[in-house]
């Protein structure tokens, strides 16, 4: 116990990125993100942020929950509010930071712009038919790919590779693939790094990589073949699975997946379950114990939704979307709700949060399921202190029977907020499948909801876009769709600048990483593509 409170202390002391919740104005460069510190001669001073009120709105008294306690002796309050992720050597977690604005973006040079491979990986492909389908290989939805770059005095703890084809790199890819490996790749090269793990179930959402670099990687199944089902860590040092959890008998719903890609603040590992429960586990320097959960129901039959979004966070406030249509802010010190909005229809995408005049607001969209074949999906702005609506917009779709599946309508993907001249702005890719209109990117007015214009697709989209910026500091979006193509889109006008097919079916999530984009896709292929 006195080994973790001092390192705890010992963290507290070495935060030094000052969190804003997400702002994005302009497109930062390196020197934007320095280290914000107060030194005199005697002490020195972190920039230490107050948490929000320990609240509940009259919305959350609809909420019926449960809040379990297991370490009684271990203070809940989070040590420090500040994201670990922002300033982190590489992209930790889905969207690579608290408030799931990613803290990644390229650089565009010149007028010219062509769409080129520099290599591809390929998976394994597994098919294996489970009550759920054949899942095959490469990556779904979220799929995001992960990207550490090891310090050069990490580099000597990590095993040496029994296999004298692989080869260590201080910049590794993690991807977790449909075929239920995870694979590590040399960013540079698109070569094996490490040999794969069998985490031995279908892997559709996005790990995360504890920011800390204790070396545990956070990975959640999403399809049952084997037990146990649930979530594991794998620690990169030692490169063994260090702990698994299978499925949690006390839970309010059955189905124990987890897409959701869990998030660390605190001194604390929070991770969504689709079994309708929110663990808080302390994290130390090599294991992870579970603290407490958060069950809730807006039934009186105890039948929980489940979470497939992932968690965005402002300080002390988690946000949370569920299948069945509810927004949740939970206080992650007490873990009580402190509000809820119901957004009329299944919520998959995970929200986006951005700091207003010192008010967080969170912005999230539903899809088009509990309406039936057509209705709409509901994109909105809240204020993420009190649940308050600000504005709300809407796009019409359907559900359509695609390849023997069901492909609802909506909102899939997570929005990206504006920067640069683009910074009154935010997107979303939406789904529309009509026989005209498939896929569409909305840029919608930040302050009034206003749909700026819509760039429509060759087929449905469920990637989250990501940014690039020119040299005048003119933000322009890449993306993938359903069929394959990639696009390069002028954030200003919505006017497709380039496009390629290159691959069969981009439900994942980009990263960019030096002006390189990383992004892998439905098949057995992973790709790192260039803007030139």
């Amino acid at each position: 116990m006195a080994m973790n409170l001092l390192y705890r202390s010992l963290l507290i002391v070495l935060l030094l990125t000052v969190y804003s919740c997400g702002t994005r104005q302009a497109a930062p460069s390196q020197e934007d993100r320095q280290d914000s510190i107060v030194q005199d001669t005697d002490t020195l001073l972190v920039d230490v942020m107050e948490p929000f009120p320990d609240t509940m709105m009259p919305s959350a008294e609809k909420v019926m929950f449960k809040i379990d306690t297991f370490d009684q002796e271990l203070s809940p309050m989070l040590s420090d509010l500040h994201d670990l992720y922002d300033n982190a050597s590489g992209i930790f977690t889905f969207r690579g930071s608290l408030s799931r604005n990613p803290n990644f973006f390229g650089r565009l040079h010149g007028d010219t712009v062509n769409i080129n491979v520099d290599w591809v990986f390929t998976t394994h492909s597994d098919t294996t038919h489970t009550t759920h389908g054949v899942w095959g290989g490469g990556t779904g939805w979220t799929g995001q790919p992960l990207y550490i770059h090891w310090p050069d005095s990490l580099m000597d703890r990590m095993q040496q590779p029994k296999d004298s084809l692989l080869r260590l790199s201080n910049q590794e890819l993690v991807v977790a693939s449909l075929c239920g490996k995870v694979y590590f790749i040399d960013f540079n090269t698109g070569n094996p790094t490490r040999m794969f793990f069998n985490a031995k179930n279908v892997l559709k959402g996005t790990p995360s990589f504890n920011p800390l670099f204790n070396g545990d990687l956070y990975i959640g199944h999403g399809v049952p073949k084997h037990n146990p089902f649930g979530h594991v860590v794998f620690n990169l040092y030692t490169e063994q699975q260090t702990q698994a959890f299978g499925k949690d008998r006390t839970a309010w719903r059955g189905w124990n997946a987890y897409d959701s890609s869990p998030i660390v603040v605190g001194g604390f590992l929070f991770r969504p379950g689709e079994n309708g429960t929110l663990y808080k586990y302390h994290v130390g320097e090599d294991s992870i114990q579970l603290h407490s959960t958060f069950r809730y129901s807006l039934s009186r039959y105890h039948s929980s939704p489940g979470i497939e979004s992932s968690m965005a966070v402002c300080r002390n406030y988690g946000y949370l979307n569920d299948n069945a249509g509810n927004i949740l802010c939970v206080n992650l010190n007490t873990l009580k709700p402190v509000w809820h909005y119901h957004n009329h229809d299944d919520s998959d995408a995970t929200p986006v949060v951005d700091m207003e005049d010192g008010i967080p607001y969170v912005y999230s969209g539903c899809e088009v399921d509990r309406q039936g074949a057509t209705g709409v999906s509901y994109f909105v702005k809240l204020n993420g202190l009190t649940g308050e609506k600000i504005w709300e917009d809407t796009i019409r779709g359907r559900r359509i029977q695609f390849n023997d599946k069901k492909l609802d309508a909506g909102m899939f993907g997570s929005p990206l907020l504006g920067g640069g001249d683009c910074s009154d702005l935010i997107f979303s890719n939406f789904c529309i499948n009509t026989l005209t209109e498939k896929g569409c990117l909305v840029a919608f007015d930040k302050h009034d909801g206003t749909i700026r214009y819509k760039t429509m697709t060759q087929q449905y989209s469920w990637s989250s876009p990501v940014a690039f910026y020119n040299d005048n500091d003119e933000m322009f979006l890449f993306t993938g769709d359903g069929a394959g193509y990639v696009y390069l889109i002028k954030g200003s006008t919505g006017e497709i600048v380039a496009s390629k097919r290159i691959g069969s079916n981009f439900e994942s999530s980009p990263i960019v990483v030096d002006d390189k984009i990383i992004i892998g896709s439905r098949g057995n292929k992973i790709f790192r593509i260039s803007l030139e």
